[in-house]
């Protein structure tokens, strides 16, 4: 379904009631469409409509006009810059941003995570589980070697085994 055909379904939507398949809808939009200022707008407005200023405040943070209120809530929400980066849901440099607001604003924010994080944070890593949260990408690399020296050691583990039965078996038969 390409955007515009989406867009329609939501108004229709939202003119029958139905908010929360609006909110759906478009945060899958938002999900495939991470730069569309648009979108972000749209789908701010229906959380006005559930009374949610810092879900508001989240979509337009990129925003030229964005609600001051509806910002600090947000903040308020996500004070850690790194949460803000994942609450946003955007992916990309921020040059790819389509406004020179948003450009700014996702710059601002990135190197505020890096200051706090002590090492560079980059937006395509800035999805991160709570326990990585220090250094996401390494973590991740951690505990994947992690997962492969224990798997090594139990196949060693498990081949000096085979290798004991075969050494007893041998003894027993002779």
């Amino acid at each position: 379904m390409t955007l515009e055909t989406t867009l329609v379904r939501v108004d229709a939507d939202l003119r029958a009631g139905r908010i929360p398949v609006a909110r759906q809808r478009l945060r899958g939009l938002v999900s495939s469409y991470p730069a569309d200022l648009t979108v972000r707008q749209r789908l701010a407005e229906v959380y006005r409509l559930y009374g949610e200023p810092a879900e508001a405040g989240r979509w337009t943070y990129l925003d030229t006009d964005r609600d001051p209120a509806e910002t600090s809530a947000f903040e308020a929400r996500h004070p850690d810059p790194l949460d803000r980066m994942v609450a946003l849901a955007w992916s990309g440099p921020e040059q790819s941003a389509p406004t020179e607001t948003a450009r700014a604003r996702l710059a601002e924010l990135r190197e505020a995570a890096t200051a706090q994080a002590g090492h560079p944070i980059l937006w395509h890593r800035a999805p991160y589980h709570a326990k990585n949260r220090d250094h996401p990408a390494q973590n991740t690399d951690q505990d994947d070697s992690l997962f492969c020296v224990g798997f090594a050691f139990a196949g060693l583990v498990l081949l000096g085994f085979t290798a004991l039965g075969i050494v007893t078996f041998i003894r027993w038969w002779l």
